[in-house]
């Protein structure tokens, strides 16, 4: 099959691979759409530490069932499904406390094992849900990056009547804005430095947009402000936004070596909050039903599509910051 591998960091090609073969309780999928996310950059850019190489990358996708394992009972071939790429060793510290996202051999398709941006991609059976059959597996294909801003809003305060500030204005900034409207926000801002994302913000509901936060009318600050860019300029300059008794989150992926500056002493005079959220927990399921139910606008969220041929490109016009979602569809000539 034809496949792209990131053989070193900072080095991408496109080449034939061998075709996956399914042991007793995996499957193999026929990849349809699978999206381009930051973390794709950090592990082209060498910046993700679990990360062997070379690797086929890829971890948001979607497509249908083509070759089953001997013990698989849950689906069958020509069924279409998407995948939760997370792999955990369910016998760790962290595993046993339900905490598998943070589990001590913490592993995923297409971050450190092959992934997605394949004509065909591996998964275990327990990874893979069935999708609505009104559901396009383009759509599907953003069930993941979903499930990662569901797992973040586990992990917030979700009072009603708060406001929010969201840093970022790419896929993940504009799927927990849309959430946070669910969530009974208040009242929803955004900041990016890109007009165009912004300007798409808007249109998908957001009270307020503005490149820099002075420019909007809130001196008081933010209930909840989270962090979509993984930028250690937007995360310092976000802290500084939280209302005393407010909640900040991490939810951007910065380089493994990048720092910010706080203030500890206004942390805690201020009883300021600051979590983290790390992938998916407990969550994807959750995800396909909130897609089915148009919690998102999917269509609006995807804006390219591209070849696997033009794997390098597409990464490119990510790093560049084109459009929004962009993904790759193998099937595409």
């Amino acid at each position: 099959m034809r496949a792209a591998v990131i053989e070193t960091p900072g080095r991408v090609s496109v080449s034939s691979v061998a075709d996956p073969a399914p042991e007793e309780r995996q499957v193999v999928i026929e990849v349809a759409s699978v999206g381009i996310c930051g973390t794709d950059l950090h592990i082209l850019d060498g910046e993700f530490a679990p990360t062997p190489y070379p690797i086929i990358p890829g971890h948001e996708f979607a497509g249908t069932v083509v070759a089953i394992g001997s013990q698989v009972t849950e689906v069958a071939e020509g069924e279409r499904v998407a995948v939760d790429p997370s792999l955990f060793c369910a016998e760790c510290h962290y595993c046993a406390l339900g905490r598998e996202n943070l589990c001590e051999r913490w592993s995923a398709i297409g971050v450190t094992t092959s992934g997605a941006c394949a004509e065909y991609a591996l998964a275990p059976v327990a990874n893979c849900q069935r999708i609505p059959e009104q559901m396009s597996l383009e759509h599907a294909a953003l069930i993941e990056p979903l499930s990662c801003a569901v797992h973040g809003f586990d992990l917030l305060p979700c009072r009603m009547g708060e406001h929010y500030l969201v840093y970022g204005a790419g896929t993940m900034g504009l799927m927990m804005a849309q959430l946070a409207r669910r969530a009974g926000a208040a009242s929803v801002s955004v900041v990016d430095l890109n007009p165009d994302r912004l300007d798409v913000a808007a249109a998908l509901g957001a009270d307020a947009v503005a490149r820099d936060a002075d420019e909007l009318d809130r001196p008081q600050g933010w209930e909840v402000v989270v962090d979509c860019t993984g930028a250690v300029p937007a995360i310092e300059d976000g802290l500084r936004r939280v209302r005393r008794g407010g909640t900040f989150e991490v939810f951007g992926v910065a380089a493994a070596e990048a720092s910010a500056s706080f203030s500890p002493f206004r942390v805690y005079n201020d009883e300021i909050t600051i979590v983290g959220s790390m992938a998916v927990l407990h969550s994807f399921e959750r995800a396909v039903a909130l897609m089915s139910a148009g919690a998102v606008d999917a269509a609006t969220m995807l804006s390219h599509s591209f070849a696997l041929e033009d794997y390098a490109e597409a990464i490119e016009a990510f790093r560049q910051g084109l459009g929004r979602k962009l993904q790759i569809n193998p099937a595409r000539p």
